[in-house]
């Protein structure tokens, strides 16, 4: 049996990039990186129990201004997976799926996830009495 010239199944090649699929790539990424926090968080957890010597370095790096943006950069992520997360939902009940209601809904994602954000980065900045 001769082996076929062409894929089998559909190459992103075949693809012309939209928004709508940067988003669903951005979805998966962001679920990457709440992972590693994940992580990150186990860690700073064992910091917080074994006492102050540990917890100290720990607390330096999320007070400075490096870490506040990182956890900025990870409240971001948080919104945006949780906000493509309950698009996902609704695509899986059969709703939104026509190009014109995916776009919609995209666009109403990325306007959410700015709010949202933007909302717990001025919680944040207002609990550290910056705001």
């Amino acid at each position: 049996m001769s082996t076929p010239s062409r894929p089998l199944s559909p190459h992103l090649g075949v693809y012309r990039w939209q928004y709508t699929m940067a988003l669903s790539v951005l979805h998966r990424a962001t679920g990457l990186a709440l992972s590693a926090a994940l992580v990150a968080l186990a860690l700073w957890l064992v910091a917080v129990a074994s006492g102050p010597a540990a917890y100290g370095p720990v607390a330096a790096l999320l007070g400075s201004a490096p870490g506040f943006v990182l956890l900025g950069l990870l409240a971001l992520a948080f919104w945006y997976h949780f906000v493509a997360g309950i698009r996902h939902l609704v695509f899986d009940t059969g709703r939104a799926l026509e190009r014109r209601e995916a776009r919609r809904s995209a666009v109403v994602v990325v306007v959410a996830v700015l709010l949202l954000s933007a909302a717990t980065l001025a919680y944040a900045l207002h609990a550290r009495g910056l705001l």
